[in-house]
């Protein structure tokens, strides 16, 4: 398998995460990628221009980090980190799903503070900033319950706060977070996370 990536994209480093937890990593060979520039390759293969985007053995292409974690779950011989069913698989789901959500807030907000000052809505950085917040504070109420099995949920909520402490340091979101500090500073002692910690080059 070939995946298109970016060493900062948060989306690329839950797949990666994902897949060294599935044992999958050295199946995978990695094609830095500059998804701004267009890059004929991955336009070739993703008419999105996106990463992450995995090549298949077969060569056909799947991309959004969702659909690539679940076909390398379907790979995976070992313990599923997608429950295939009952209220673990929803749970798991949902997780994820608040996770992509806070990781599309804190993108949106990225993109909008490199557009020249003068074009820069602090109406649009807010309502991002809100949608960060909720989702912070859900996770906070919630953290202490979560099942101690990882899944796709816990993976995509440590990539997240990886994330907010990646771009939006100054913002300390773990003052008014105990718990999920606590939780986040567990998830990321294990190696799989330690080993794609975002970097510019």
């Amino acid at each position: 398998m070939k995946l298109y990536y970016s060493a900062t994209s948060p989306y690329v480093r839950k797949v990666n995460v994902f897949a060294i937890e599935t044992g999958l990593d050295e199946e995978i060979e990695r094609i830095p990628t500059n998804p701004w520039i267009e890059e004929a390759s991955l336009l070739s293969d993703n008419p999105l221009s996106k990463v992450p985007t995995l090549i298949m053995d077969d060569g056909s292409v799947l991309y959004d980090s969702p659909v690539i974690c679940e076909y390398l779950d379907s790979l995976n011989s070992g313990t599923k980190l997608i429950p295939a069913t009952g209220m673990e698989r929803w749970d798991a789901l949902r997780l994820q799903a608040l996770g992509d959500g806070i990781l599309d807030a804190a993108v949106l907000r990225f993109l909008e503070q490199k557009r020249p000052t003068s074009q820069q809505s602090h109406d649009w950085d807010s309502m991002q900033q809100s949608t960060i917040q909720r989702g912070l504070t859900y996770l906070e109420d919630t953290a202490g319950k979560w099942n101690k099995d990882i899944t796709i949920g816990h993976i995509t909520i440590a990539c997240a706060l990886g994330y907010l402490d990646f771009r939006f340091a100054e913002d300390d979101w773990r003052q008014n977070c105990p718990d999920l500090k606590n939780w986040c500073m567990e998830f990321s002692k294990r190696p799989s996370m330690q080993s794609t910690l975002p970097k510019t080059s």
